[in-house]
């Protein structure tokens, strides 16, 4: 047997990327259950389960779902019931988490949710009140029959279904109807604190509407009711080819996204079995798209909740990452500064004003000729956004690649993509069929030379999105730099998404689709060499998921060489890890904390010399989508300084993590570390922390 033959027998098979998935949304619920998490923290995470629970079926469960209803797609049904029953699983756990564990301390905490029955008669007056002024002139319940048809349910809307007995206006025995409830409605109410003595008291909307339903059906008894909620398939399925203005399909398809396929129907646990059988029926739904919830059918909106509480002590402390004062001081031109040295910045430990910074210095330089940025998930509101349009006002060619098909940010993105082109930036929309996910910002400045004026490029390159918002929330490194190499291969990244035309290879930029995937394996397979030539051979990768088959193969084959790997992935990881003799030199973690681990540093090591090492950042996953159907880049940190900043602080802290830290087991199940060690997030937050301020 050849030893290509005999490797690729000890293959092992790969870990459902589904219960990846869903095998993370247990270690984000986890931290609900965590002792040493604030109270109001602990309710967010499990609200954080719910959105991400709610992207789940609408995304991935959806292309789950198509898969199996193809034959030979390679997913059975005994596969897709295992899934759906870890889901059931996981959001009943979730529910548990809630109603026995959270809720039950914020009642120490004198913070309640109180229900109909708990309510006293001036709390019952003001909710009468509040339902009369604000929601019931909004609902229009529909009663059916043939000639009022089951009405159409937006995604993720809110809703009521009601059985009612004795007959209607006209004498007929239509026993069932419809409540839709308006997404404009907040669905948690704070109640006046001179009605809770002492206590923070909220009411939530479902209740509110529960307590009055019997006042939309006059002359008519609620028999029976229940809340009632739909996830639908969410993916805009648009043919590219076929488009002649992406941005118009896509405003389009944006209506109809709302009223895709039923995906999963959610009711609460008290809902009669005839009422629940008829909404799956008309939704074309299995019984085992139902989900009986024991509570609201939405937690996410009791992110509600948490703003309004006012509990300083219940949350984690105010955080503000620090202004890089020694490498960038405020007072001085972060061009000048460039000129000298690149500088790295690591979110959310240090501020992200830099980088707003160093566009509205360009901005407002009269010798700043050009801009180009792209354009990924900014946000609504967006200050970077705000100077390109002033720097296009002012006359300066302001070039915005806008990625216009950025899952749930499409209509920001369009609306951003109207502005700039309305004073008169140059906008393109990446290329078809590709999502343009790295992150670049490129400035042209005319400056002096020893010839006379010349023009030189700065660039900020990133592992995570220009959006100043999550940039507190998230962990990423950004990139500035004036270095020439970097510069120009930016500038031909973004000359080859406007033309379309061929470039000449990359100086130092590795580039999705083209080169990113091939010179990863290859990177891979060198330090496989240098294992089996007895040299060190080391791999350290901390991203966000590892899906993509060749590579996981790669990775298997450069450990059963010898090589020593750490792999920090946050999500879905289909690589199992452990296993005797196949994967054994193979390690697996995976850190949820404060902040969400975004950033994504890939490290290796083929030999003992200086130059037998490279470290990449990158705005790309080790996954297929990333590698082939995305315009990603990543570049090697050359200066050595920097480079041992980076695996000091984005590698080492997170491989000893002993407090948010969980590994990976063969089975694809996950351990935590601990409880009690080192927690890489609190010890970068130290770190940059002013002195004699630390904790």
């Amino acid at each position: 047997m050849s030893p290509d033959i005999a490797v690729a027998s000890a293959m092992p098979a790969l870990l459902s990327r589904e219960r990846a998935i869903l095998e993370f949304n247990r270690r984000v619920l986890a931290q609900a259950r965590r002792p040493d998490v604030p109270l109001l923290e602990r309710l967010r995470y499990i609200c954080i389960v719910s959105s991400n629970m709610d992207e789940f079926f609408e995304v991935r469960f959806a292309d789950y779902l198509e898969a199996a209803r193809r034959a030979g797609a390679g997913v059975s049904q005994r596969d897709l019931e295992s899934i759906a029953a870890n889901a059931h699983a996981l959001i009943d756990d979730q529910y548990a988490a809630f109603n026995h564990e959270v809720m039950p301390l914020l009642q120490r905490e004198r913070i309640v949710i109180l229900n109909h029955a708990d309510r006293d008669e001036g709390q019952r007056r003001f909710v009468d009140q509040f339902f009369q002024r604000q929601v019931r002139p909004l609902l229009v319940p529909v009663g059916l029959d043939p000639s009022h048809p089951f009405p159409q349910v937006a995604n993720k809307s809110l809703n009521f279904i009601v059985r009612l007995t004795g007959r209607d206006a006209f004498g007929r025995e239509n026993t069932i109807a419809i409540v839709k409830v308006p997404r404009v409605l907040p669905r948690v109410i704070r109640l006046p604190d001179e009605l809770v003595e002492g206590k923070q008291g909220f009411v939530l909307l479902t209740s509110v509407i529960r307590a009055h339903l019997g006042e939309l059906f006059p002359g008519r008894e609620v028999e029976a009711f229940s809340q009632f909620r739909v996830t639908r398939d969410s993916d805009l399925d648009l043919d590219e080819d076929d488009v002649i203005n992406l941005r118009q399909a896509l405003r389009t398809g944006l209506t109809t996204r709302h009223f895709g396929q039923a995906i999963r129907l959610e009711v609460v646990n008290s809902c009669p079995s005839e009422l629940s059988e008829f909404l799956l029926q008309q939704f074309g739904l299995p019984a085992a798209a139902l989900y009986r919830v024991n509570g609201p059918v939405n937690l996410v909106r009791l992110n509600q909740l948490i703003d309004q509480a006012d509990a300083p002590a219940l949350r984690f402390p105010p955080f503000e990452g620090a202004w890089p004062q020694g490498r960038l001081p405020r007072q001085e031109s972060i061009f000048a500064r460039l000129r000298e040295a690149d500088v790295l910045l690591h979110h959310p430990f240090e501020s992200f004003e830099p980088v707003v910074q160093f566009l509205r210095e360009a901005v407002g330089d009269p010798d700043v000729l050009a801009i180009k940025q792209t354009i990924y998930r900014t946000g609504s509101e967006s200050p970077l956004m705000d100077l390109l349009i002033e720097a296009a006002r002012l006359g300066k060619e302001v070039m915005a690649v806008v990625e216009l098909k950025a899952r749930f940010d499409e209509e920001a993105n369009i609306n951003w993509a109207e502005r700039l082109e309305a004073v008169g930036a140059q906008v393109v929309y990446g290329i078809v069929g590709l999502k343009t996910h790295a992150k670049l910002l490129l400035v042209t400045r005319r400056e002096d030379g020893p010839n006379g004026k010349r023009l030189r490029r700065y660039a900020h390159l990133s592992t995570g999105n220009y959006n100043p918002k999550t940039a507190r929330l998230y962990t990423d490194v950004g990139y500035l730099t004036a270095d020439r190499d970097l510069t120009a291969d930016a500038d031909a990244v973004f000359q080859q998404l406007a033309s379309l035309g061929k470039m000449k290879p990359l100086r130092q930029l590795l580039q999705a689709p083209f080169t990113l995937h091939r010179r990863t394996v290859q990177h891979i397979e060198a330090v496989a060499e240098a294992a089996r030539e007895k040299r060190p051979a080391r791999i350290v990768a901390k991203i966000n998921a590892l899906t993509d088959v060749p590579i996981i193969e790669a990775l298997i084959r450069a450990g059963q060489a010898g090589a020593d790997i750490d792999l920090i992935v946050r999500g879905a990881c289909m690589l199992p890890p452990g296993i005797p003799e196949v994967t054994d030199r193979i390690r697996v973690h995976s850190v949820v904390g404060r902040f969400l681990e975004h950033s994504r540093i890939l490290y290796f090591r083929w030999g003992q010399a200086d130059t037998d090492e490279a470290l990449y950042l990158s705005s790309a996953d080790w996954m297929s989508r990333n590698m082939f159907r995305r315009i990603e880049v990543a570049w090697p940190v050359r200066d050595a300084a920097l480079r041992q900043r980076v695996i000091d602080e984005c590698l080492v802290p997170y491989l000893h993590d002993g407090r948010d830290a969980w590994t990976l087991r063969p089975d694809g199940s996950y351990r935590r570390v601990g409880d009690d060690g080192p927690s890489a997030q609190h010890a970068l937050m130290n770190l940059y922390l002013p002195q004699g301020s630390q904790s």
